[in-house]
């Protein structure tokens, strides 16, 4: 079964620093973000997963990434997550 995961990386040199992001390989995408890969988390490295949820369906990790950009999702994260 393939996987789907939606994440929040905090920042630890940078506490109040925080991402979402969507990947098929967690892992690897970690690595990419701590390796300077990603534009606009190379400057708040190094990066640890604070939350990760696995979907088994594409569309919804994607439409629960947009969720967790927008005001109400980040207010939803910051208090849950």
């Amino acid at each position: 079964m393939k996987f789907f995961y939606v994440y929040i990386l905090r920042s630890e040199s940078h506490p109040d620093r925080h991402y979402v992001g969507f990947t098929e390989n967690l892992e690897k995408r970690l690595q990419a973000h701590n390796n300077g890969q990603c534009h606009h988390t190379a400057k708040f490295r190094p990066w640890f997963i604070k939350t990760a949820v696995a979907f088994t369906d594409r569309e919804r990790a994607l439409s629960f990434e947009r969720y967790l950009k927008s005001p109400s999702g980040r207010a939803f994260a910051k208090k849950r997550l």
